[in-house]
């Protein structure tokens, strides 16, 4: 077999370095997220770029970078002042690089500058897509249209125990003459893990919502890549559609985060939020002063209008009785007058009464009906009322007006009563 020609692994890298310096001999600028950053001992910043496509953010390209200790400084610098955030991972980029490849180290690109307008362009463009996506699904409103009680003083409160801000939230509060139940919901307030953290706070939150009044977010004061996470579609959503009323002191004084603007009520730092807490309550004393100054003179008029209409009534019912008792006297004086002469009437009426049932019972008396010639006729000591009653044989007595009769049954016979 003929011997086929080749080329070294060293010369093919040299003809990729020398291509790559000769097609990339000035520095281009790139766009890219930063997914790694660190910087060594020597000064030295070691980043790993990438490009990411489609909804699941899956990597399409990757590259090492260098910025080297003579520049980053002056690079770092100068971004953070501009936009507010350290260099770190999960920013979006736009670096002016070298291309550099290297047999060894293979394919890289050396940084010299940044363009920190393109990343807080980038900021911005996620806060709209945020707001844009909160808007279309109808939540915009939601939390702030959220009855707010009068009275807030079972508070959770979602936040980091070891933060700044929420030492100062606890300590005003504490300063002011009402008390407050607190319950903290420890999440992370920065860094990439703090959306899903906060989110889960939240939940934990929403699941014992029946002992709150209201829910507040708190953080100290961070540079804007800290407070990112508040422009996150995710979080704000929970938030927007979050049960209880939010209110939200993230610790920034230039710009307003998206969660501040669906939260119920949006303050700038902790301390502003325990403040609003301190002025509701002191707000609702103050209501219920003004409350019982008005019941006190409703009561008291009222008291003194029930005065005044029991001493009318009490003339009234003097001047009543006395009426009263004055015409009463009249009648009784005239029925005084008028008693004999009823008496004498009533009795006389009664004795007409009496004598015509003495009459009426003279007339019905037993002598009497025997003198006009009926007899009682008697059996063994018995009236009989019916011939049926005797016999033949039978012995009885007959008593007629004068005297009585002893007489033998020699025959009875009882008539048939017609039909």
């Amino acid at each position: 077999m003929a011997e086929e020609r080749h080329i070294t692994l060293r010369e093919l890298q040299r003809l990729v370095r020398q291509t790559l310096e000769e097609r990339f001999a000035l520095p281009v600028w790139v766009s890219a997220e930063i997914s790694e950053i660190k910087i060594n001992r020597s000064g030295h910043c070691y980043l790993e770029l990438v490009e990411k496509g489609g909804d699941n953010g899956v990597p399409t390209a990757q590259a090492r970078a260098v910025i080297w200790r003579s520049h980053y400084p002056r690079i770092a610098g100068y971004f953070e002042a501009e936009t507010g955030q350290r260099l770190e991972a999960g920013i979006q980029i736009l670096a002016r690089v070298l291309v550099t490849y290297h047999e060894i180290y293979g394919f890289s690109l050396q940084i010299t500058d940044m363009d920190p307008s393109y990343t807080l362009g980038d900021m911005e463009r996620q806060r709209q897509r945020t707001i844009a996506q909160l808007q279309r699904d109808g939540v915009w409103d939601m939390n702030r249209e959220t009855p707010l009680p009068a009275v807030v003083q079972r508070v959770a409160v979602v936040s980091s125990a070891n933060a700044a801000g929420y030492q100062d939230f606890c300590k005003e509060l504490d300063k002011s003459p009402y008390r407050f139940a607190l319950t903290l919901f420890d999440a992370f307030m920065q860094g990439a893990a703090a959306e899903e953290s906060i989110v889960e706070a939240l939940c934990a939150v929403a699941a014992r919502q029946e002992e709150f009044d209201a829910v507040v977010l708190i953080r100290g004061g961070g540079s804007r890549s800290d407070l990112n996470c508040f422009n996150a579609y995710r979080l704000c959503s929970h938030i927007a559609q979050f049960p209880l009323p939010v209110a939200t002191g993230i610790g920034h004084d230039k710009d307003t985060s998206v969660a501040d603007m669906v939260a119920h009520t949006a303050l700038k730092t902790p301390t502003a939020v325990a403040g609003w807490l301190v002025e509701r309550m002191a707000g609702a004393d103050g209501r219920l002063d003004v409350a019982a100054l008005q019941l006190h003179d409703a009561t008291t008029a009222l008291l003194h209008a029930s005065e005044v209409r029991l001493e009318r009534l009490r003339g009234e019912l003097r001047q009543t009785s006395g009426t009263r008792l004055a015409r009463q006297t009249v009648r009784l004086e005239h029925l005084a007058a008028t008693l004999p002469e009823a008496a004498r009437g009533f009795l006389a009426r009664q004795l007409l009464r009496l004598d015509n049932a003495a009459e009426l019972v003279a007339g019905r008396s037993p002598e009497r009906i025997l003198r006009l010639g009926f007899a009682v006729v008697r059996s063994g000591g018995r009236a009989v009322v019916s011939a049926g009653g005797v016999g033949p044989g039978d012995a009885l007595r007959i008593e007629v007006a004068d005297g009585t009769i002893e007489a033998t049954v020699k025959n009875t016979k009882i008539w048939q009563k017609k039909s």
